[in-house]
């Protein structure tokens, strides 16, 4: 777990008016969102799950029917209805942080954390189907996964998701957004 300490601050002009939850896939961003949003009393919002419920269509399919490039773009085009909202705790999906424009607009309009969780752990974690379009190839995944770890890496604070519960999650997530 980290320690205020080990806190990796990339902008001193932080925003709490939203918070970012950034990471692989299987990291733990969708259960951490909703925890935190319960703690904090505000609404929590999934990028996946809202690009699932607009396209009427899983991720896997979107993946399968339309590509990678289209669901970037109706990712994009989620997280631009997010922006101004103020208040909520946002659960990205594994690629909405890599984007550079994204990676901009989220660390203005808000406060990105990144769970940082160890390869190994992320593929223990990933069932072996063909939920995750990007999770099949296991060599190309570990690549992603480097690649992804130095845009993640600019979030306004990182937190070791690896092992620590879900309540200790919480406790160090708030203690850091208190002044």
């Amino acid at each position: 777990m980290e320690t205020s300490d080990d806190i990796n601050r990339t902008d001193s002009n932080l925003s709490h008016n939203n918070l970012y939850l950034v990471g692989f896939m299987a990291a733990g961003k969708t259960t951490l969102a909703r925890a935190l949003g319960k703690h904090l009393d505000w609404p929590t919002e999934d990028i996946d799950d809202l690009i699932e419920v607009q396209e009427s269509a899983r991720i896997a399919d979107i993946f399968d029917r339309r590509g990678e490039t289209y669901f970037r773009s109706v990712e994009r085009g989620i997280l631009h209805k997010l922006l101004p909202k103020q208040g909520i705790v946002v659960a990205t999906g594994g690629g909405t942080f890599v984007d550079p424009d994204n990676r901009a607009q989220i660390n203005r309009s808000g406060t990105s954390i990144w769970l940082d969780v160890p390869l190994g752990v992320i593929l223990q974690r990933l069932p072996p189907n063909r939920d995750r379009p990007l999770a099949v190839d296991r060599k190309e995944l570990a690549q992603l996964y480097k690649t992804r770890c130095t845009a993640y890496s600019q979030a306004h604070f990182r937190l070791d998701a690896s092992q620590a519960s879900l309540g200790e999650l919480v406790k160090q997530t708030v203690k850091w957004l208190q002044p």
